[in-house]
């Protein structure tokens, strides 16, 4: 293990990453694996060199656009409880994770070869996304609007079920039924009057 400590970004090279790694996403959801680099840098507003020197190859991107995305799906939940009960909060959080895993498609093939060789990534992504619906759930249940019983788990499996089955921009509507059954299946019921 290197002993090397990584130097901050200068804000310039800061912002130029931040926005290579935006266009990566928007391209990988469209187009794939093997989206053009040269797009990715044209969207993002730099020059291909620049997309080199921070990412030298296509898998290095993927890696961190993928580790981007799910920093930023995550970093979302206690943005949403901000500014929204929590079961609007969780609804709107399902939605992210929808877009979320589109990108994730839009990269599967090479992914899974990062995913191969960083092979602990795989279990810190669902570690951190499990506590992002933990911590919206746990909001709910304060509130008495979410049941206390159900598993942030077991929520994480039916959102991967559903971009399964209704993954795909066209599925959109499919997609919003099926989320709005979720919820509906998590929200506390009213307790019936003796």
């Amino acid at each position: 293990m290197s002993s090397e400590r990584v130097r901050p970004l200068r804000a310039d090279a800061q912002l130029n990453q931040d926005r290579l790694l935006e266009a990566a996403a928007r391209a990988f959801a469209r187009d794939g694996s093997e989206a053009s680099l040269k797009a990715i840098a044209k969207d993002a507003g730099v020059g291909i060199g620049t997309l080199y020197r921070r990412f030298p190859t296509r898998e290095r991107l993927i890696e961190a656009t993928y580790r981007n995305e799910t920093a930023r799906l995550c970093a979302a939940a206690p943005e949403l409880l901000q500014t929204s009960p929590a079961v609007e909060a969780l609804r709107a959080w399902m939605d992210l994770f929808v877009d979320y895993m589109a990108t994730k498609h839009g990269m599967a093939d090479a992914l899974h070869a990062v995913l191969v060789l960083e092979g602990d990534l795989r279990m810190q992504t669902r570690d951190l996304l499990t506590e992002a619906l933990a911590t919206l759930m746990a909001a709910g249940v304060a509130d008495r609007t979410i049941r206390p019983d159900i598993d942030p788990n077991d929520v994480l499996m039916g959102l991967g079920g559903v971009t399964l089955i209704a993954g795909e921009p066209r599925q959109r509507d499919l997609a919003r039924r099926l989320l709005d059954l979720l919820i509906d299946g998590i929200k506390r019921r009213n307790d019936p009057v003796s």
